[in-house]
């Protein structure tokens, strides 16, 4: 059942996963930019949703040599998903990489991404009710 339900909801489940982590990682950015040595960080939305869905379908690819190794579990195999440190254009001289106004325009573009999921997410829960419910 939950096979049926992962296939109807398709990628947009996993999308907003991955857009709260994110959003996370910018708000830590920006309670971090006066903290010296701070290097800010990011993910690739697009490489860390294909990975995801990757997973999501077909399991990790992880090939077993000895009857003795462990089986990998495919929703803890990857968690969380590659970070990546963000290219500074001037980093502070105390070594911060956060650019302000570059993680609060990321922040703003991020929420309505996950409000848009949200609502796409919501029209399908919907229809799905309405075909349950026949009305």
């Amino acid at each position: 059942m939950a096979n049926s339900i992962d296939n109807f909801l398709g990628v947009h489940a996993q999308a907003l996963n991955l857009e709260s982590r994110r959003t996370q990682l910018l708000a830590a950015n920006i309670a971090n930019v006066d903290t010296p040595n701070f290097k800010a960080r990011d993910l690739d939305f697009k490489a860390a949703l294909a990975n995801a869905s990757a997973i999501g379908s077909a399991g990790p690819a992880l090939r077993t040599t000895n009857s003795a190794h462990l089986q990998a579990n495919a929703a803890g195999a990857n968690e969380d998903p590659a970070l990546l440190y963000r290219v500074p254009m001037a980093p502070a001289l105390d070594g911060n990489t956060v650019d302000e106004q570059l993680e609060q325009a990321a922040f703003a573009e991020n929420s309505v991404r996950y409000q848009a999921t949200l609502t796409l997410l919501g029209g399908k829960l919907r229809s799905l009710m309405t075909a349950i419910t026949g009305q």
